[in-house]
């Protein structure tokens, strides 16, 4: 296989590819066919960090710490050329500060690129200010949009309405609690996790089996982007008030959005009515901390604020952040 991203002024110029832990990795892996969308892909590391039985001579070791093993197998084995350290950037967790593993797990996505040029075009219907942010850093983000995953493997969230068979053969998505409750026979008022996941449905295909809900919730910016439709319990009510007052006159929020609300709110406004969810949007910048990083609540790299109010009051405060 051959990508640009490899190149030879580092090693052999000669990599590896891993498609279940690196993006480039898997991007190349689909592009020539190695491995397909929708399918299962090599993965022999769990959710722990440990090799599974599919490696046997390192099962159950976290990976970071079966490197000597490996390669002490590798020399075994006669295929060994050179052992070495090279200190290069890896990325850690920004709350513990712990080393990361890239590792892909199983998601249900949001066919994101089949609808790409169309939300291209929604885009070019709103009024931006600033506008550059409309033409520069969204559009960008837009063109090369990505089918979202908007699954995650969570406790605390929206539950996904999919209810399936073990092997997804038969598999149902929920519209609504009435529709919950004519092929359940369930009526519930709760909708969390530990109240439906123990809601069944009887198969259609297959008669005695069941189906049951999928592990996953929402990834929070799912519902973010269904504010529009939410806010006013639609299309179950409010029908006529939602479709008169929609898209939205007017919203604002700061730049950090462009990958945020702006797009979740663009993505789904597209795939369910092709129009945008907003028609004038006023972007903000961002309060940098001294150092010019964003303030974080970890790094404590931002004024107390009690001690602003303390010494300066309340209102002074107030006129500062909004001058």
């Amino acid at each position: 296989l051959s990508d640009n991203y490899v190149t030879d002024d580092a090693g052999t110029g000669i990599v590896h590819q891993a498609p279940a832990f690196g993006e480039d990795d898997y991007r190349v892996c689909l592009a020539h066919d190695v491995i397909y969308k929708g399918q299962e892909i090599p993965c022999p590391v769990d959710s722990n960090g440990m090799f599974t039985s599919q490696i046997p001579e390192v099962a159950g070791v976290h990976v970071k710490k079966a490197d000597e093993i490996l390669i002490g197998i590798i020399k075994q084995t006669g295929r060994l050329v050179q052992k070495d350290q090279l200190e290069h950037s890896y990325p850690f967790c920004w709350r513990s500060d712990t080393p990361l593993i890239y590792k892909a797990v199983p998601s249900w996505f949001v066919k994101v690129e089949e609808i790409r040029d169309k939300i291209v075009e929604n885009n070019k219907k709103t009024y931006w200010v600033p506008n550059q942010v409309k033409e520069g850093r969204f559009h960008s983000w837009l063109t090369d949009a990505r089918d979202w995953a908007v699954s995650r493997n969570r406790f605390w969230g929206t539950p996904i309405p999919i209810w399936c068979n073990d092997d997804l053969s038969e598999v149902v998505c929920i519209g609504s609690v009435e529709e919950l409750h004519q092929l359940s026979g369930v009526k519930v008022t709760d909708l969390h996790k530990d109240v439906v996941d123990a809601i069944t449905i009887p198969s259609k295909t297959k008669p005695g089996e069941v189906l049951r809900r999928v592990d996953e919730v929402f990834d929070c910016w799912f519902e973010s982007g269904s504010m529009p439709y939410a806010q006013k319990h639609y299309p179950f009510e409010n029908k006529e008030e939602f479709e008169n007052g929609f898209p939205a006159d007017f919203i604002a929020e700061g730049l950090d959005q462009t990958r945020g609300w702006f797009y979740t709110l663009m993505v789904l406004s597209t795939a369910l009515f092709d129009k945008p969810a907003f028609k004038n949007l006023i972007v903000n910048g961002l309060v940098l901390a001294s150092d010019g990083k964003k303030m974080s609540k970890r790094l404590k790299n931002y004024p107390d604020p009690n001690v602003v109010i303390s010494k300066y009051g309340a209102d002074a405060l107030r006129m500062y952040l909004i001058n």
